[in-house]
């Protein structure tokens, strides 16, 4: 890995305007989707990359969190990075109460590296089947299986970037798999395919049966709109009818990749208390949730 200018595009950065929420998140609260990017100047990004976002350090995300009101973060090792968990690992060890971590590895990674990252606060691998260039062989099951094995030891789950709606057999592939699934952006299916799909409904069945997680995360990414992203509160009320204790929140800050108008966080943060309006429910899915999940201590 080099410091770089290849072809990828570099992508829009975070509204920069300094604003709180109207909302006001309950003490420990979590952010459960969030990337650090760079410094490029420390940790480079990799050739491979399909973009080039703009550094959104530590420093950057911790005022951001003051901003909002969140106490708590689960940092997600951005594609950008490939396997080197370099930036994530760095963050994660500068605040270990504050962090948790979700890292990506590379089929090679021995176990000492999967203890590494358990002692830094990792509690879960991600795995990108968005960009998979072959989906006519379905999802590559017997690859995720091996993978969840490694990892049961520790705990761990596994994190799926994936468009559900590509999957309609999604309850079976996944009845018997060795450990919890996390399904990101409310499984990732646009809005135009509905709340009836096939895999969105496979999705809902496997959180019925405390098999799956989902974040409720990037709406913006799965809708045409912009702010308050309608098309996209059937599948909230979905999620939540299906197993509100197997739900979680989080910005998705920087929002790589997001090629309409930016989101403010603060409004992200307001669009959730719009659509969960129960004090109880709201606490639940910022805080009893993610510590369990993630394996955050519970604040007295």
């Amino acid at each position: 890995m080099s410091l770089n200018k290849n072809s990828a595009p570099l992508c829009q950065a975070p509204d920069s305007e300094i604003r709180s929420p109207k909302i006001q998140f309950p003490n420990g609260a979590v952010d459960c989707h969030a990337h650090v990017c760079g410094p490029a100047t420390r940790f480079p990004y990799a050739d491979e990359r399909i973009y080039t976002p703009p550094d959104a350090t530590l420093q950057s995300y911790n005022g951001l969190l003051n901003q909002l009101g969140v106490d708590r973060a689960v940092l997600v090792q951005p594609s950008v990075y490939g396997s080197d968990n370099r930036a994530m690992f760095a963050a994660l060890t500068s605040d270990p109460q504050k962090f948790r971590g979700i890292a990506v590895i590379a089929d090679n990674s021995s176990d000492l590296e999967l203890e590494k990252l358990h002692l830094a606060g990792v509690r879960g691998l991600r795995c990108n089947i968005v960009d998979v260039a072959d989906k006519s062989a379905g999802l590559p099951i017997e690859y995720l299986t091996t993978l969840a094995k490694r990892i049961a030891p520790f705990g761990w789950h596994l994190e799926l970037l994936m468009h559900v709606n590509e999957y309609p057999n999604l309850t079976q592939v996944f009845e018997d798999f060795p450990v919890d699934l996390v399904f990101g952006h409310f499984g990732y299916s646009h809005a135009k395919h509905g709340v009836n799909d096939l895999g969105f409904q496979g999705m809902l069945e496997l959180m019925r049966q405390e098999k799956a997680w989902v974040k409720m995360t990037g709406p913006y990414r799965i809708c045409d709109g912009d702010l308050p992203y309608a098309d996209m509160r059937p599948f909230n009320d979905a999620v939540i009818a299906a197993n509100p204790h197997q739900l979680i929140w989080g910005s998705d800050w920087p929002h790589v990749m997001v090629k309409k108008q930016m989101p403010h966080d603060a409004d992200l943060c307001d669009l959730f208390g719009d659509w969960v309006q129960d004090p109880a429910l709201r606490n639940s899915i910022l805080v009893d949730n993610p510590c369990i999940l993630y394996d955050f201590p519970v604040l007295s």
